[in-house]
């Protein structure tokens, strides 16, 4: 039996929401917004993402109210994508998926996220909590670092950007190659 294309007969809020959500891809592009990555061909070159699948999902993510198109530039006409508050609200299922991956395939941390206010040199907790403070951390007061995991000479220039400490959500701005 074939496997179908969507969940219509799930009455399941995680069917909903991997309707939007769980294709191929999605989730990566969705993380990289948190990362600040915001223009087409950054995503495209971060990612390593078919031209016609990123199309298709910035078209979906935009058309669900995940990401905000926004004109950056007239002539040509250029467009970057922004994440909108459904989703921000995404935050805490990436962070939980990625402690998940992390601790079962037992991968070094690739990126560490830390809580921008305290300056605490501790990772926050898999909800989101600051070790020191004891705060849900919102994500706009979050620092992410390069963890020991990543690798320190990438080849892609999205890729050397993300190696310096940031906060999520800041525009990232790629040193030209």
């Amino acid at each position: 039996m074939a496997l179908g294309k969507d969940y219509a007969t799930q009455e399941c809020s995680i069917a909903r929401a991997l309707e939007v959500v769980g294709e191929r891809w999605t989730l990566l592009v969705i993380r990289d917004a948190f990362f600040g990555v915001r223009r087409y061909n950054d995503f495209r070159v971060h990612l390593g993402i078919p031209r016609a699948v990123l199309a298709g999902r910035l078209q979906t993510l935009t058309e669900q109210g995940i990401l905000d198109k926004r004109r950056y530039q007239q002539s040509p006409p250029r467009d970057e994508y922004v994440l909108t508050e459904r989703g921000l609200a995404l935050w805490p299922t990436l962070r939980s998926l990625g402690l998940w991956g992390r601790e079962h395939y037992g991968e070094q941390p690739l990126r560490l996220f830390r809580h921008a206010t305290c300056g605490t040199a501790r990772e926050l907790g898999p909800y989101g909590e600051c070790p020191d403070c004891g705060t849900i951390v919102p994500v706009t007061d979050v620092v992410m670092e390069p963890g020991p995991g990543l690798d320190r000479d990438p080849a892609d220039p999205v890729s050397r950007a993300l190696l310096r400490p940031r906060r999520l959500l800041q525009p990232l701005e790629p040193d030209p190659v």
